[in-house]
């Protein structure tokens, strides 16, 4: 491969990396949205992505017309097939740096404050009164939990309301920082290091196959 190619496919990978491992160094629970956290990880791959399907499929007849101007479009494609997956995602919400044991007994205080006729259900919850229905899911090596919704009928006014909540009180817990952290945070440098590493060798090099890559 070469080093622009290398440079595409690696930095945004190595950049989300180092995001993860940063956050997993923190000393409280972080919360995002299931949507925020799927936009992330498709602009990781999005390099991987044009290196690989999209020049695998490349549309050569059109770059003859368009010329450099196809990879806006291809871009463009990219960014609205990645919006239109985010939003055919169910309700979701993401806790790093925070175990599934950890975090029940703090979900079930915080929503026994919202609906009084909350209930689990093994790991499920109901909160019927707003409208959730919701599967608690923890990866333990990586210490984070989701929070998934069940069921076709969700109340998206109320997870908005419920991701509030949950983010004021996860403001209140500390935790240890996860030991993994370390780990994400080295395989991210060490691609980052490549990626510099590529460009600084031979910059000339990078800069004539991005212009070989957009047909410039």
């Amino acid at each position: 491969m070469d080093p622009f190619r290398l440079c595409l496919a690696l930095g945004p990978v190595a950049i989300y990396l180092l995001l993860i491992g940063a956050i997993n160094m923190f000393r409280r629970p972080f919360l995002v949205s299931g949507t925020r956290d799927a936009a992330a990880l498709g602009l990781a791959v999005s390099g991987l992505v044009i290196v690989g399907p999209v020049e695998l499929f490349f549309p050569v007849n059109a770059s003859l017309r368009f010329g450099g101007f196809v990879w806006v479009l291809l871009a463009a494609l990219y960014a609205l097939s990645l919006v239109l997956v985010l939003l055919l995602l169910r309700p979701r919400l993401v806790v790093y740096n925070i175990s599934r044991d950890e975090l029940r007994p703090i979900l079930t205080d915080l929503v026994a404050e919202l609906d009084r006729e909350a209930r689990w259900a093994g790991d499920s919850l109901v909160l019927p009164n707003l409208g959730i229905q919701l599967h608690m899911d923890g990866l333990a090596a990586m210490r984070n939990v989701s929070l998934t919704a069940i069921g076709a009928i969700q109340n998206h006014q109320s997870w908005r309301r419920l991701e509030l909540a949950l983010g004021a009180a996860l403001s209140q817990v500390e935790v240890a920082r996860n030991p993994h952290a370390l780990g994400l945070l080295s395989a991210g440098a060490l691609l980052m290091l490549a990626v510099i590493l590529a460009i600084a060798q031979d910059p000339q090099a990078v800069a004539q196959s991005l212009f070989e890559m957009l047909r410039l």
